[in-house]
This record gives C-alpha cells, sequence and structure tokens, in this order.
C-alpha cells in the first residue's frame, strides 16, 4: 500500500512538477491549471467514498487490481493531450481511478494490524505519498529533459502495471482476501451517519488542515519560476526537499498519535499545536534566501502530515474498522473538495503575482480546520452531555 499510495502521487505530482514546460507549450494560463487541478480534485471527490464503499463490501484484491488499471490508462493518456479540454479530461479520470489509494490502505491497516498500532500503520501505508512527491522531481525531471513532458506521462502508467503484478502476489494473504472482515471488538459505532457531527468534524481537520499539501506541490513551481526566476531544471533538483518534511512528519505525528498517554485530551492538545506550526507559511512569501523558502515550504509540508495522521486516528477511535475504506474516502474526498475550491483562487493569485495573499490563506485555513474540528468534535457534544445532565437533574 505504501507502493500504491506513492506511484498514485508520482502520477499527480508529475504535472505539478512540469507545469512550467506544460503552461509554456500549450499556452495555458496558471488560472487554467488552477481548474484542471480542479477537474482532478472533483473527481477524486467523488470517487474516494465510491470506491471506499467498493473495497468495504467487495474486498481489497479485485478493488485496487480494477482502481489501478483503470488510473494507469488515464496517467499514461496525459501525453495525447493538447490543450485545456482534453488535459482537464485525463485528469478527471485520473482522479476518479485514484481515490481508491488511501481507502484502500486504511482498509489494509484496519485489516491486518491492532488498534494499537494502527496510526504508524496509517503512517507506513499514506508515507507513499509523501514519498511519490519526494523522488517525482528526481526520476521525471529527468525523463521530461531527455524525451519530452509527454515522455513522462507514458512512465508513469508503466509503473502503475507494474504494480498490479506485484499486488496479485502479495494480496493472497488471507487476511487481504476476505472481503468483510468482522469489526473490531469495542469498536464504538457500527455506522457511519452523514448527520453525525463528529463525520464532519473529521472532514474539517482532514481538508482544511493538508491543504497546504495541494499548495506547495501545485503552487510551488509556479511560484519558484515566476517569483524566483528558477528553471525547470533548478526545481526539478530541489522540489524534493518540502515532500520530505511531509514523509517525516506522517512518523513523527504517527507515533505521538498511538502513545498510551494520546487519549482524547492529548489528540485535542496535538491538534491545537498543529494549527500553530501551520502559521509561519504565511511569512514565506517574504522570505528572500532561498534556502529558507525551501525550509518553510517543508515545515509546512511537515504540520500538514499531522493534521492527516490525527483527524484519520480521531475517526478511527469513533468508527467501526468495518467502515474504514468509506472513512478513508470520506476524508480524502473532503480535502479534494477544498481542493477543487481553492487552486482556481491560488491560480488566480498565483496570476496576479499576489505572494504575500496566496501563502497567508494556505497558513490560514488549518487554523480554520482546527477551530471547525474543535466546534464540532469537543464544544458541541460537551454542551449536548451538559444540557442531558440538566434536563435530568430537573426532571421529577
Amino acid at each position: 500500500m505504501l507502493l500504491v499510495s506513492l506511484i498514485s502521487y508520482i502520477d499527480r505530482n508529475t504535472l505539478a512538477l512540469l507545469a512550467p514546460t506544460i503552461l509554456k507549450e500549450t499556452g495555458l494560463r496558471a488560472e487554467q491549471y488552477g481548474l484542471v487541478i480542479s477537474a482532478f480534485s472533483i473527481a477524486y471527490m467523488a470517487g474516494n467514498p465510491l470506491w471506499g464503499r467498493a473495497l468495504d463490501r467487495f474486498g481489497l484484491r479485485p478493488g485496487m487490481m480494477a482502481a489501478v488499471s483503470f488510473w494507469s490508462l488515464a496517467s499514461a493518456s496525459h501525453a495525447l493531450a493538447g490543450g485545456f479540454a482534453s488535459l482537464a479530461a485525463a485528469r478527471t479520470a485520473l482522479g476518479f481511478g485514484e481515490g481508491a489509494t488511501f481507502p484502500g490502505g486504511l482498509r489494509t491497516v484496519v485489516q491486518t494490524l491492532p488498534p494499537s498500532r494502527r496510526a504508524r500503520g496509517i503512517a507506513v501505508a499514506y508515507s507513499g505519498g509523501s514519498l511519490g512527491a519526494i523522488i517525482t522531481p528526481l526520476i521525471v525531471t529527468p525523463i521530461a529533459l531527455w524525451w519530452g513532458w509527454r515522455a513522462a506521462f507514458l512512465f508513469t502508467g508503466l509503473i502503475g502495471f507494474a504494480w498490479i503484478l506485484i499486488w496479485s502476489l502479495v494480496s493472497r494473504r488471507p487476511e487481504i482476501r476476505q472481503a468483510r472482515p468482522e469489526a473490531h471488538a469495542g469498536s464504538p459505532l457500527a455506522r457511519v451517519r452523514l448527520w453525525d457531527s463528529r463525520l464532519w468534524a473529521f472532514m474539517v481537520a482532514y481538508a482544511f488542515g493538508a491543504i497546504p499539501l495541494a499548495f506547495v506541490i501545485y503552487g510551488a513551481p509556479i511560484y519558484l519560476s515566476r517569483a524566483l526566476g528558477k528553471s525547470q531544471a533548478a526545481i526539478g533538483a530541489v522540489l524534493w526537499l518540502p515532500p520530505m518534511g511531509w514523509e517525516i512528519g506522517y512518523f513523527v505525528w504517527g507515533w505521538l498519535a498511538d502513545r498510551p498517554a494520546a487519549g482524547a485530551a492529548g489528540l485535542r492538545r496535538l491538534m491545537a499545536a498543529a494549527a500553530v506550526l501551520s502559521l509561519p507559511l504565511a511569512l514565506t512569501a517574504r522570505i528572500a534566501p532561498f534556502p529558507l523558502v525551501m525550509a518553510g515550504m517543508f515545515f509546512s509540508m511537515f504540520v500538514a502530515a499531522g493534521f492527516i495522521i490525527l483527524s484519520m486516528s480521531y475517526a478511527t477511535r469513533v468508527y467501526s474498522s468495518s467502515h474504514a475504506g468509506l472513512i478513508a474516502g470520506v476524508g480524502a474526498g473532503a480535502w479534494s473538495a477544498l481542493v477543487a475550491l481553492v487552486m482556481p483562487v491560488f491560480g488566480r493569485l498565483l496570476d496576479l503575482r499576489a505572494w504575500d495573499a496566496a501563502f497567508g490563506l494556505a497558513a490560514l485555513l488549518p487554523a480554520a480546520g482546527f477551530a471547525g474540528w474543535y466546534l464540532l468534535a469537543v464544544a458541541r457534544p460537551s454542551a449536548r452531555r451538559r444540557n442531558n445532565t440538566f434536563g435530568q437533574n430537573i426532571s421529577p
């Protein structure tokens, strides 16, 4: 599952990495590029819960084979794109197929690990995304420089089909082959209900807290090119550094969330710390030395990884493991929906060279996510308990 999330992020990051070249050759504006990202995000939003439900119902083995086959073809089809419409269509298909990535990861975690190790298991399964963001510039940049950007997308399709061969062997394990595993004993809820405030708390924390990941992945190449004058080769040489913070963050925050002391109060403190630590990203556009710019992006991705791990840890404590695929899909889908809304805004700000506004918005959204999570997950249930107690005290 680490490998499949790695491949999925190579697929999606190839467009971000090569954006300066692709925009130049196709004549697209950054705002149109933002709309292409939105097309991916909307399809990804829809695909996550659909694939999650399918994996919960029909099983990991056939579900992941179908999903990766579909998105590998979609990734290779980018090589045929000639403008906005064709690029958006290829991106939409890719987004829908990749919706199975993190539902598959969480589904595997709950089927193979006890609750005391699941946060670290999520870190391993999900860390392929950050690792993919790290290695994409190192692998894809030489391919694009030697054979052109279209060849890079043919390569991404090829590695997807290579993963299917590996999966056909690994997924023979009996705990993976079973279609509907039993829920773990003691799971607090059996069903996921749309009107449950805890579900919305989870979605808000995941979506808003992880926005800096999308901003750095999709916006950093344009910022480095236009604001700092870096060439495509120079961008490819350094753009693996910020995702390293994302990779490290998964394991640091996963370890913190799995500690025995990390109960409900500990989770609140960790979430609050992540919200505060997200704010320095706003200052990145004001930093002149290039190494400090990269350090600021590195740190913002480190903190955003914390929001993902902490929100997933919260959800797995609340909901039954039999709905793990759906929960992962809902979280990633919520993030993708927000990305679809804000990426055209980020693109517009980058077109206007409003660097401070772009970085400031990316820095403030995680704090808004923590506030929403706190109101829905902590303040509202506490108020409901107080009201119930009051009613019991005055009842005859």
